[in-house]
């Protein structure tokens, strides 16, 4: 189980209902990764027989989740799912909160960080979800203000540095790395460097007004830190990683939805592999879709210049990098917010091994944690 209190962290954060209608997507090219399936926009086993079902889906308004927002805004989720499913969509700031809605029932699946994956599975004994698809990998840095001579970890000492929410992935991500210099932390924000858990846009204002010291976000929060604030990246965190590959955003199903409906759950696999393969098929026109949706999202869009800099450090690809997982359930052990590191069987790839199939691709691996 997760060390007491750390999931009810999440259930104060607002939720906002995404009111975005599902538009079809038209003339769509050869899709890069997935090209005949994409082309084709192939919906789900029986999407348009049977009884009707109701798809409620979590993601959230950053580029990070960029698959889900091309897939919400474009169509491509509701096409692939098919005419007799109706899909409803919440957005969220940061995963724990995503991973609370989807063991409290409100939520069938959700994009969400590998960490809060981690910890819903072990918190429900590994019963309550499966990892059916990776999303986005990369994008998340560690940037510090650029007048107070942080050049090591051991300049965080004492220092205040922002994490999106308690136990998600980039609070591990912080916490795993100044351990392994020498530096302690705890749930509760003592230790050598006091962790503060922030909204994203909430830490953009308070890195400018410099009531914070660094920050470790995903992007595009990094980017504007850098180029809205003269902010210095200080880690990227892809040179922790072999290769450069760490997964950042995974697609997770509730496991009483995926038994019970289990072609709609491929049908949600696939319409994540089709807005995948239109990313990767026209980079500048998904920059373009994602900054629109973001609009209607949050209010805002992004600037040209962050949205360039931050889309260069993401690769979107359905492989989950399954590998990884284990690194990550040991990093948040050792930093006090898991007692258990046993996560076998989190992952369930049999849709999107099928779909891979169905589009002439090799499977991807689930590191021996399959279901």
């Amino acid at each position: 189980m997760l060390r007491s209190g750390l999931l009810h962290l999440a259930q104060g954060t607002r939720l906002r209902r995404a009111t975005l209608a599902p538009r079809l997507a038209a003339g769509l090219g050869l899709l890069g990764l997935l090209a005949t399936a994409a082309g084709c926009g192939t919906t789900a086993s029986g999407g348009s027989g049977g009884d009707p079902v109701t798809l409620h889906l979590g993601y959230f308004p950053n580029l990070t989740h960029a698959p889900a927002i091309v897939g919400v805004s474009r169509g491509l989720l509701a096409r692939a799912l098919g005419s007799r499913v109706t899909l409803r969509t919440t957005t969220f700031n940061a995963g724990p909160a995503a991973i609370q809605a989807l063991l409290g029932g409100s939520l069938d699946a959700t994009y969400v960080g590998p960490n809060p994956a981690i910890n819903g599975f072990i918190a429900s004994h590994g019963g309550a979800l499966r990892i059916v698809s990776g999303a986005t990998a990369g994008g998340a840095e560690l940037v510090v203000q650029p007048d107070e001579g942080i050049t090591s970890a051991a300049d965080l000492k004492g220092k205040k540095v922002a994490t999106p929410q308690l136990g998600n992935t980039q609070d591990v991500a912080l916490r795993s790395w100044l351990a392994a210099r020498g530096l302690h932390t705890d749930p509760q924000t003592g230790g050598d460097v006091r962790i503060s858990p922030t909204d994203n846009s909430t830490t953009v204002q308070l890195f400018k007004q410099h009531q914070i010291d660094a920050a470790w976000v995903p992007e595009p929060y990094a980017a504007t830190l850098v180029d809205t604030a003269h902010g210095r990246v200080l880690v990227d965190e892809a040179t922790l990683w072999p290769g450069g590959r760490f997964p950042t955003t995974e697609l997770v199903v509730a496991t009483s939805f995926l038994n019970a409906h289990a072609d709609v759950v491929r049908g949600l696999v696939q319409g994540n592999l089709d807005a995948i393969g239109f990313i990767n098929a026209d980079p500048a026109q998904a920059r373009a879709a994602v900054n629109d949706a973001l609009l209607q999202l949050t209010q805002k869009k992004l600037d040209t210049t962050v949205l360039d800099d931050a889309w260069a450090h993401l690769v979107f690809s359905p492989d989950p990098i399954a590998g990884a997982l284990q690194t990550e359930v040991r990093s948040a052990h050792d930093a006090g917010l898991l007692a258990s590191t046993d996560i076998k069987g989190i992952f369930d790839l049999h849709a999107l091994d099928a779909v891979l199939q169905a589009a002439g691709q090799p499977a991807v691996g689930d590191a021996g944690l399959g279901s």
